[in-house]
């Protein structure tokens, strides 16, 4: 009788290589964290971008969009965290919204210890850990509903935030506020109403850019008419947002002169995209809320923004998707992705260690020896994410955040 035959076993698994990329996890989105890390390093330690040129109008072109695009991805890594395709739910989904809270009150903390060093950096994590809890109730919803919440809020917010400003600063009741509020003694600063309405990130009108990144992550980005309609719908926005800027400043009466006149600029200065062109003093008037001047926080300046960091996160998934061989040339700056919280963290240490040597480069009047101070400073986190990322799989304080949210495992 012939003996039964003997089935093969399948081959083992390859043990994991140090370096490589974890399963499932999209080396697009990391590519866009690295281009946001860069941006904000431009605006922190490069050159004014009156030193114009096409160094210059890439300077400009990073002032504010790359923190907008941050905040997007902030938005992404929210879902990510309870669930992508789908929602967690049950115990999972318990645990996921307690990770959540215990990495907003990490970042809060952080972002005000990083703001104590003094430096002239305008420190985002704070502002961060509040918005994560502003938009945490909305994890659920599908992308579609998403859309519509962060287009409404883009809308309203802004005209909102406008009133409230107007009137704390008519008002003293404001220091009445501060002065009761336990944020506020603890950290020196204007505490809760500086995090939701006069900090330079208010979470106001940050919180469309959080919800427009949840919105994204719900979409299957493995499809390319995915990643094509969300660059279609970025450049819509983009076009929309400084597009409308400038035509609602050169077709409303007079608001060009009132701009000017706040501002003590001329009345041809490019207050629809840039942020060269100055900013009030004082109050600004009505007619403000026609600019998107970055950071302006104007329904233009938040649609045109949002634009622009859709567009990219479109453009990084399809580099990462279809051209491997581009994808493997951008490795160092996905790696700086892969560690965003430890760059970033790094760069203000650094600007806080060096602060009296790293402002001599700026010096020169052409502004070329902070753009090579730049190009060093990029390089360097490069390097130093690439061999990390070779090694570990988180950065360092990525890893100590992944540790601290341990206890929520324990919820449910």
């Amino acid at each position: 009788m012939p003996s039964p035959p003997v089935r093969a076993r399948p081959p083992a698994p390859a043990p994991a290589r140090a370096g490589r990329v974890p399963p499932g996890r999209l080396i697009g989105i990391d590519l866009a964290r690295g281009l946001a890390v860069f941006g904000m390093f431009s605006v922190h330690v490069g050159p004014d971008p009156a030193v114009g040129g096409p160094v210059g109008f890439l300077l400009e072109t990073a002032s504010g969009r790359s923190s907008a695009l941050f905040a997007l991805l902030a938005g992404f890594s929210l879902i990510i965290i309870t669930g992508r395709p789908q929602p967690r739910t049950g115990r999972a989904g318990r645990q996921a919204v307690a990770t959540v809270v215990i990495r907003a009150g990490v970042l809060l903390v952080l972002g005000y210890a990083l703001s104590a060093l003094g430096t002239e950096v305008d420190v985002i994590l704070s502002y961060y850990g509040v918005l994560f809890l502003a938009v945490l109730p909305l994890y659920r919803l599908r992308a579609g509903t998403l859309a519509l919440i962060a287009a409404a809020g883009a809308l309203v917010l802004p005209q909102a935030l406008y009133g409230v400003r107007a009137v704390v600063s008519d008002g003293g009741w404001a220091d009445v506020i501060a002065a009761h509020d336990p944020l506020a003694l603890v950290t020196g600063t204007d505490g809760t109403m500086e995090l939701l309405f006069t900090g330079d990130y208010p979470v106001l009108t940050w919180i469309p850019f959080l919800l427009a990144g949840m919105a994204v992550a719900r979409l299957d980005l493995g499809r390319a008419h995915a990643r094509s309609l969300l660059a279609l719908t970025g450049g819509a926005l983009a076009l929309l947002g400084y597009g409308g800027s400038w035509l609602a400043l050169h077709l409303v009466p007079h608001a060009l002169s009132a701009i000017a006149s706040a501002t003590h600029s001329p009345a041809s200065s490019p207050w629809w995209w840039s942020d060269t062109a100055g900013e009030p003093a004082g109050r600004p008037p009505p007619a403000w809320l026609l600019v998107a001047v970055p950071h302006s926080e104007t329904t233009f300046s938040i649609v045109g923004t949002t634009g622009v960091a859709v567009v990219v996160v479109a453009a990084c998934l399809t580099v990462a998707e279809r051209t491997p061989r581009l994808a493997r040339l951008t490795g160092p700056v996905a790696a700086v992705g892969m560690m965003a919280l430890t760059s970033y963290v790094l760069h203000i240490l650094a600007l806080w260690f060096f602060d009296d040597v790293w402002y001599l480069p700026a010096v020169d009047g052409d502004g070329m020896s902070a753009l090579a101070v730049l190009a060093l400073f990029i390089a360097a986190t490069m390097l130093l994410a690439t061999a990390w990322t070779r090694l570990f799989r988180r950065g360092p304080t990525e890893q100590l955040l992944h540790l601290v949210t341990r206890p929520a495992r324990s919820f449910g």
